[in-house]
């Protein structure tokens, strides 16, 4: 035991590290169930497209759209969402699928569609 103790003194600022990793990880993934986000794969996607018709939206920036994109998705960056909000209205029922690169841009979109209350 006394060990262990030795080692965790010597190496404090490794298990800091270890800690505020771990408290962004879950502080993320508690935020995200909090706002109700709800996380898709690609089959998930697929099937909800197929199944539903879903309008796909991609809220990246221009030079990653122009980089690769989904057909049928239609492109509205995150900061120009607020003043295109409208085009929404053409998703008519449909679910809206989200989508960027990381996650953590469509939350925000999804979050900014909830308030307007379109998803």
């Amino acid at each position: 035991m006394s060990d262990l103790i030795e080692f965790l003194q010597i190496n404090w600022l490794l298990f800091l590290a270890l800690f505020v990793l771990l408290s962004m990880l879950i502080g993320s993934e508690l935020l995200r169930i909090i706002r109700g986000v709800k996380m898709l794969s690609a089959l998930g996607v697929l099937r909800i497209l197929n199944d539903q018709g879903a309008w796909i939206v991609d809220v990246r920036g221009d030079s990653e759209y122009k980089e690769g994109h989904i057909p049928q998705a239609h492109h509205i960056p995150l900061a120009s969402l607020k003043e295109r909000i409208n085009e929404f209205l053409k998703a008519d029922g449909k679910p809206i699928v989200v989508y960027c690169h990381s996650g953590k841009i469509s939350q925000s979109a999804y979050c900014l569609l909830k308030k307007n209350r379109i998803s």
